[in-house]
């Protein structure tokens, strides 16, 4: 049945590739709305732009008056909320711009997605899905041992994730309050084609061919649980589809790694793929550099609940899904060298001045 999917933060990293999936592999039709802030680009959406199921706003979710004009307008089936401030160094710097988004922001989106579910009539009323897709980062940091599960208790430790923690919090209120019908997800680390250039596979990927400096934090000791892109947007369509009203749903990649080992693998690909011999060895760039503040040791995510529920499972390993995305950033030159003229140059965030 061919649905109409309203996807906030459709221009950027997940949310883009929601969209490519959404018009290259369903029959459903796309609004996207994103406000094109600095890691919204529509480049990323290149690849379905000129589909007669696409369609584009720019808008603000926290302008009220607006986001009840488009929707009242499109007539959502679903609605995809992945519009988000969502880099931790960035919000150590600037907090406040975390704050509006992520929380007046989604304020905002439940208001007026609440009056136009109240309007609905019938199957369409049954069937709407408000669907918030959120972080691994609101569980806090785990130690050495342990998965983060659905019921895993909230411990937001930087302005990013409390801000998430809050938004979460927000929808799940509107379900049991007013009976939204929500769906919610918590998803690892992810990385692959159309990444904002600060984060750190990306950055790494750059930097490594153009023989910059790999800046790592402290000893490269932290551990992030890696999950490819392309991967996440299925999930999160088949959860948009035909997850159980109420639940949260955890999307992560079984792929755990420390930093330095995501770094040395990005080194090592880029020697074989792009060897330069004035650059020599990719891994001699590495640069250990004062750890960010507040940085958390660990992020696993326990994903059964959605192979069990959903069957969704992961279809790319992490060296298959660096190679790919190496492989993607070596090819489109022209897509990060337009991101990095509209500002971002890879220098390190995240330090207060």
């Amino acid at each position: 049945m061919t649905k109409r999917f309203l996807v906030t933060g459709g221009a950027g990293f997940i949310g883009s590739a929601v969209v490519r999936h959404l018009i290259g592999k369903t029959s459903h039709h796309v609004l996207v709305v994103d406000k094109l802030t600095y890691a919204g680009n529509l480049a990323s959406l290149a690849p379905v732009d000129g589909n007669p199921r696409y369609a584009f706003e720019r808008a603000d979710i926290a302008d009220s008056d607006r986001m009840r004009e488009i929707i009242q307008r499109f007539q959502p089936d679903v609605i995809m909320h992945l519009a988000a401030e969502s880099h931790v160094d960035r919000s150590i710097d600037g907090p406040a711009a975390f704050i509006q988004t992520n929380v007046v922001g989604t304020f905002a989106l439940l208001q007026e997605s609440l009056r136009y579910w109240r309007a609905l009539n019938g199957e369409r009323r049954d069937t709407f899905r408000f669907h918030h897709i959120s972080t691994d980062e609101v569980f806090g940091s785990l130690g050495e041992n342990g998965f983060f599960h659905e019921t895993y208790p909230y411990q937001p430790t930087s302005p990013y994730s409390a801000s998430k923690a809050a938004s979460d919090h927000f929808v799940r209120a509107w379900h049991h309050t007013y009976g939204l019908p929500i769906v919610l997800t918590n998803c690892s680390n992810n990385y692959g084609p159309y990444h904002f250039p600060e984060k750190l596979i990306p950055l790494m990927i750059l930097n490594a061919f153009e023989g910059k400096p790999l800046p790592v934090y402290g000893k490269g000791e932290n551990v992030r649980d890696w999950l490819y892109v392309d991967d996440h947007a299925e999930a999160l369509v088949l959860v948009a589809e035909k997850g159980r009203v109420g639940e949260s749903y955890n999307i992560g990649g079984w792929n755990e790694r420390k930093n330095i080992d995501v770094v040395k693998a990005v080194c090592a690909l880029v020697d074989e793929l792009a060897p330069n011999p004035q650059i020599g060895t990719r891994q001699d760039l590495i640069t250990y550099v004062t750890d960010r503040p507040g940085h958390d040791l660990r992020y696993a995510i326990d994903a059964s609940k959605i192979k069990r529920e959903l069957g969704w499972a992961p279809a790319e390993t992490f060296e298959s899904g660096l190679r790919k995305t190496v492989q993607w950033y070596l090819e489109n030159r022209d897509w990060w060298e337009q991101v990095r003229n509209g500002g971002y140059r890879g220098e390190r965030l995240g330090l207060m001045g």
